[in-house]
């Protein structure tokens, strides 16, 4: 099949062997994939990776014959959990410490005409929802996250860094759940100290310390962006106004689901461009200009 492949942070279009599925996974053909950040950094020489990158996906399970899955359209969840450990008992098998991740450690992605994924990671996508919208569910499914780990009030005053694809389905999660929302790029300006929440997603290490200029005392700062080089800021303003900082990476997919299957949700104005999975080079080199939304990859194109 063929694969978009890093190697030591150079990129190519090569035929890799196509993916057999384990007992317990499912072979999946790849209808759309999207190009992320995290696929940028990837490159760049983040978490060291060589392989196939990609986690954003939709596609068709064809396998394994006499599945009640074959023949459905699916996303799925990006972590491979052991299933055993302490951490998977508690219902947290995002965090197993013996994880793998679909294109990003340890499991080949999406950029391919195949990948493998636990049939308990798949997700069937309603008959409504279209490709195009279903390849955002994994990023809406980080933005919803925000929810589950921050009590969000009506009227609260939010603040979301990164204009680009997760700063704005964060901020459409959050003033779908009631939030007062200011989606900032990095010339807006806004008075410092002045948001109850500030989601910081720009994907750079700058955004942490603007993050902290903007949120009040005692208000809280959800830290969405991974990237190669380190964010450095003085972490003292945390201390002394007593701000709380909460990591926040994959959500989980039934919310997603719900909000695309009810409409909730603008996905069109985040597309920018569509590429065969043979130009993923040349969708790279797109996806990383400034101002440029999501890059798609279709397979068989």
């Amino acid at each position: 099949m063929q694969a978009l492949v890093f190697d030591r942070g150079r990129a190519r279009v090569r035929d890799v062997r196509r993916p057999v599925a384990r007992p317990g996974h499912a072979l999946i053909r790849v209808t759309l994939s999207g190009i992320c950040n995290t696929d940028l950094e990837l490159r760049r020489g983040y978490h060291g990776f060589s392989g196939i990158p990609g986690h954003e996906f939709v596609g068709v399970v064809e396998g394994p014959e006499g599945s009640k899955l074959v023949g459905r359209r699916v996303v799925g969840e990006i972590n491979l959990a052991c299933g055993s450990c302490d951490w998977c008992r508690r219902g947290l098998g995002r965090h197993c410490p013996r994880r793998t991740v679909l294109g990003i450690r340890g499991h080949p992605g999406a950029h391919a005409e195949y990948l493998t994924l636990p049939v308990n990671n798949i997700y069937i996508v309603p008959a409504d929802v279209a490709d195009e919208e279903a390849v955002f569910v994994e990023p809406l499914a980080a933005a919803c996250e925000i929810l589950d780990q921050v009590a969000v009030a009506p009227g609260m005053r939010a603040a979301v860094l990164g204009p680009g694809k997760l700063g704005r389905l964060a901020a459409q999660v959050l003033a779908h759940a009631g939030a007062d929302v200011t989606l900032l790029g990095r010339r807006s300006r806004a008075r410092n100290r002045s948001f109850d929440l500030v989601v910081e997603a720009t994907g750079s290490p700058a955004g942490m310390p603007r993050a902290i200029e903007l949120v009040r005392p005692r208000g809280t700062i959800v830290w969405k962006s991974t990237h190669h080089a380190p964010a450095r800021f003085d972490a003292a303003p945390l201390v002394v106004n007593e701000v709380t900082v909460v990591g926040s990476r994959c959500g989980r997919f039934e919310p997603a689901l719900e909000l695309l299957a009810s409409r909730k949700v603008a996905l069109k104005p985040l597309l920018s461009a569509e590429f065969p999975l043979s130009k993923a080079v040349a969708a790279l080199r797109e996806a990383g200009k400034a101002g440029v939304r999501k890059v798609l990859l279709r397979p068989g194109a």
